[in-house]
């Protein structure tokens, strides 16, 4: 599947209105980080025969980021910020537009077979 990456942001597949989105808009505003490499879970994570993963799996967290503040690590799947459920990555892009810099989110993740909560603040 393409990947396209516009302004930092990663469109998957052939999302046309997402990526137009993101070429009217780019550079136009600051866009929430939170310092964490991921992708969709279910590409990532899935195996063989098993049923579908939904989330994004992050791979390489920022030292000092919000990320890593929150304690997110390698390896955890975040399935939910604030109320919006994170099927894949254009999920969290879209719940990420929503957040500004300073805004306090809840957070859920799995760390295995373990749900955890925690709070991102973004920058």
């Amino acid at each position: 599947m393409p990947v396209i990456v516009v302004d930092g942001q990663a469109i998957i597949g052939f999302n046309r209105q997402r990526l137009q989105q993101l070429i009217t808009t780019s550079g136009t505003r600051k866009r929430t980080k939170l310092g964490m490499r991921v992708a969709d879970a279910n590409s990532a994570a899935r195996k063989p025969g098993e049923p579908p993963v939904f989330g994004v799996l992050v791979g390489t967290v920022t030292p000092s980021s919000p990320g890593d503040i929150a304690g997110i690590k390698n390896g955890d799947i975040i399935t939910v910020i604030g109320q919006k459920r994170i099927d894949n990555v254009v999920d969290l892009e879209q719940a990420l537009d929503s957040y500004a810099s300073g805004n306090r989110v809840p957070v859920t993740y799995y760390r295995g077979d373990n749900p955890l909560k925690s709070e991102l603040v973004f920058s």
